[in-house]
């Protein structure tokens, strides 16, 4: 009898123990996040930390990978049956995520204000084929930086408007004996190398495909953009060390005072104006990358990024609560120093202004004409295809008409 009301006794305490245990009620969202350019570990850390004292029965373990890991990782993720509950996702993915049911359709849960507030380019980052698959997140265009000081010292008065007028003071840079290599590139054999390309490519009045969806870079302004990015390589006014670059290395290299200009993403403002980390701070400009005379003012690529939840989540509205917080305009507004907000108020308010007012105007112009990469399917082999004639070009290895036209035979269109 005794050991019959113990066990009940040990029985009751058990249950009672394990109703009163916070993981009984806990949810736990696993989600991805890129581990460079825009916001910061500890930014997107702080952002999680706030969401979860606002939902303490919700958990949320964060992984950071590289940009080159994060299309792989989800798509393996999916493969096996799932893992991730939100995942981070470039504009140049829902197409293919869409066809592979990768991302929800989120389309219903857009309510009037989102619609709204959210500047209109910002949308055609989570949108294919009328639906719309998850919230815009990063907002970002690559930008021509460039060293002041440097400038002065070679007695040009203002930055370059067109991309011949780059090359050009590039050269007087160099003759003056200011810098051997004045402008620093992202052209490693990675997505990079095609942002910087699709950005001169809109300037030159290039298009990616033609009408019935075939390549058509290799002709026009596509041509002549590769023919510019390997005049550059081969005048000697590029760092040739480009060739092995992502955005990191042009961001060190250019806040460590060894280039004149340098093309990459918003977030390089604010760190290379950091006297902390930047032996530059204070002689940082930033405007819209150069246009073409007589087709283009300006030229920018889109680069944002979205998040989405995951076809395979087990905690989907929970999922959603996490990426509407994330993409809000009170936690955007708070974060701006690293990538700019979504949301058009935010562009009024002086909390997100004061201190990048040069970036911000910058922005305005630059966002207006952001030039998309192909919405396709098969982008991951015409980007694979892009990125071998860009190497083969900047090397000498292939003239850029030949390297684009075996692009387009390998590109899978």
């Amino acid at each position: 009898m005794r050991h019959r009301l113990a066990s009940t006794a040990i029985g009751a305490a058990a249950i009672a123990a394990f109703l009163a245990s916070p993981a009984f009620a806990e949810t736990t969202l696993r989600a991805l996040f890129m581990a460079q350019a825009a916001y910061s570990e500890a930014d997107v850390r702080a952002m999680t930390e706030a969401f979860t004292k606002e939902h303490p029965d919700v958990k949320v373990e964060l992984e950071f990978v590289p940009y080159e890991g994060l299309h792989d990782k989800t798509v393996l993720a999916q493969g096996s049956g799932g893992g991730y509950d939100v995942v981070l996702f470039d504009v140049i993915w829902p197409a293919e995520y869409a066809s592979n049911d990768v991302l929800v359709d989120a389309t219903d849960k857009i309510t009037p204000e989102m619609k709204d507030g959210v500047l209109p380019g910002a949308w055609t980052t989570v949108q294919y084929d009328g639906k719309t698959y998850g919230m815009p997140w990063i907002l970002d265009t690559k930008y021509l930086f460039y060293n002041k000081e440097i400038l002065e010292k070679a007695g040009i008065k203002a930055p370059p408007k067109t991309w011949d007028e780059l090359a050009s003071q590039a050269a007087t840079i160099k003759e003056k004996g200011l810098l051997e290599e004045p402008i620093v590139w992202s052209w490693s054999q990675a997505e990079a190398a095609v942002c910087d390309y699709t950005t001169i490519l809109s300037a030159y009045g290039g298009s990616f495909l033609d009408a019935d969806g075939k390549p058509a870079f290799q002709t026009g302004g596509g041509l002549e953009a590769l023919q510019y990015m390997a005049g550059t390589m081969k005048d000697g006014i590029t760092n040739p060390n480009s060739k092995e670059y992502l955005e990191e290395d042009v961001r060190k290299v250019f806040q460590n005072g060894d280039a004149a200009f340098a093309l990459n993403w918003t977030y390089m403002y604010n760190l290379a104006n950091d006297p902390k980390e930047s032996k530059v701070a204070g002689k940082v400009g930033v405007v819209p990358a150069p246009g073409h005379e007589g087709t283009s003012e300006a030229s920018a690529v889109n680069g944002s990024m979205g998040l989405g939840v995951t076809t395979t989540s087990q905690h989907k509205d929970e999922a959603w609560d996490y990426v509407t917080f994330m993409t809000s305009q009170k936690v955007q507004n708070e974060y701006a120093r690293l990538s700019l907000p979504i949301w058009k108020s935010s562009y009024d308010d002086p909390a997100v202004t004061k201190g990048q007012e040069e970036l911000v105007a910058a922005a305005k112009q630059s966002l207006a004409v952001m030039y998309p990469r192909p919405t396709t399917p098969r982008y991951q082999e015409l980007s694979q295809a892009l990125q071998l004639a860009i190497q083969s070009a900047i090397l000498g290895m292939a003239s850029p008409e030949e390297a684009l036209t075996e692009a387009a035979d390998n590109s899978g269109l």
